[in-house]
């Protein structure tokens, strides 16, 4: 289980032709690995299509929740609900 002091980890992401700094937890950043290669797609696309959904939310947060749903629909899906 990931430690829960897990550190903060800024990287900067090219996101619509523009440069970005995005803080998260590692654990968040391996999550975002994790989806990506399942769709397929880079971590960098992945950003990009949340961003693209995130209205006025801050980007941070939109991906953490992103992980989180991610997260709670395969589980759902292996309880069969």
């Amino acid at each position: 289980m990931a430690s829960m002091g897990a550190g903060i980890l800024k990287r900067s992401v090219s996101i619509a032709g523009h440069r970005t700094s995005i803080s998260l937890e590692e654990p968040f950043w391996q999550a975002l690995r994790e989806i990506a290669a399942r769709r397929s797609l880079s971590v960098q696309a992945l950003i990009g299509l949340i961003d693209a959904e995130r209205g006025a939310q801050n980007l941070s947060s939109a991906i953490r929740v992103f992980v989180l749903d991610d997260l709670r629909e395969r589980l759902s899906r292996q309880d069969g609900h």
